[in-house]
């Protein structure tokens, strides 16, 4: 999977380079500093939390310069506090400036979004409910966002439209029935020759008895009440495993899941997380 990540993650930095270098380059580094003038630097946390993405910070420097030695003082998923040293480098001070700003973005982005998530599972962690992500993950960065997920304690939901079905209320809408669209699922894989797991989106209590019958693999409580929820595991019991959706907070994540649902997916572990605060210092 990491080679994964970082061939995922390498398209990603040079088009951010790209963007940051322009059809000039860094004028600024240029003019200031001789090319091959040694330094030494560190990137520091500004701020307690969960690191991330590591690796892909590394990738940015060693992409503008492949000399530059970098020296990863903490590995992904480790908790650090304000002012640890995340990373040592040493190299030219000017590839090592140019780079600066692009692999701090990808290290705050990624390390902000493991932050958030381990707030949320520490939240539940006397639970049994499994802590998902979504799919609601920056265009390009589905592979890394949800990496830094399982950084922060999260596991992940489907990467993406290809690897599980996952019918919801326009699907419903579009087949007619969930009967209607579970059928049409299960005879696109007879179809295709694959195996996948199912999962409906139900909204009322209905819809969770409806599903259960169909014997899916897995039904969506859709921004259900607490009550509804525990009404839905108490009447399934354990036959099939639910799964709470639908504007899940770190205020409400722990009642979510002390009404006794197998998962709990929440979209702010990536489209609401705020960036970890990390500098580069020369030393």
């Amino acid at each position: 999977m990491e080679e994964l990540i970082l061939k995922s993650a390498q398209d990603l930095i040079v088009a951010a380079l790209r963007e940051d270098l322009g059809s000039r380059g860094d004028i600024t580094t240029m003019a200031v500093c001789d090319h091959d003038t040694p330094a030494y630097a560190k990137i520091i946390a500004k701020e307690d939390g969960i690191v991330a993405g590591i690796k892909v910070g590394e990738q940015v420097f060693k992409t503008v310069n492949h000399q530059i030695d970098f020296v990863a003082q903490v590995s992904d998923g480790k908790a650090i506090a304000h002012g640890t040293t995340i990373a040592e480098i040493r190299g030219a001070s000017a590839g090592i400036l140019t780079a600066e700003r692009t692999a701090l973005n990808f290290l705050g982005r990624l390390s902000g979004i493991a932050t958030l998530t381990n707030q949320f599972a520490q939240r539940i962690k006397d639970t049994k409910a499994v802590l998902l992500d979504t799919r609601k993950t920056m265009p390009g960065w589905r592979l890394l966002e949800k990496h830094a997920v399982r950084c922060g304690g999260g596991q992940n939901h489907r990467l993406g439209l290809h690897d599980m079905f996952l019918v919801k209320d326009n699907h419903i809408a579009a087949a007619g029935s969930i009967g209607a669209a579970v059928l049409r699922c299960r005879e696109y894989m007879q179809k295709l020759a694959f195996k996948t797991e199912i999962e409906v989106e139900a909204r009322t209590f209905a819809e969770v008895q409806e599903a259960v019958e169909l014997a899916v693999d897995r039904i969506m409580l859709d921004n259900m009440t607490c009550e509804e929820m525990r009404r839905c595991v108490q009447w399934v019991a354990g036959r099939v495993p639910l799964e709470a959706s639908g504007n899940v907070t770190l205020e409400t994540v722990r009642a979510i899941a002390e009404t006794g649902v197998d998962f709990i997916s929440a979209g702010a572990l990536t489209h609401s997380a705020k960036s970890l605060d990390v500098s580069l210092l020369f030393c």
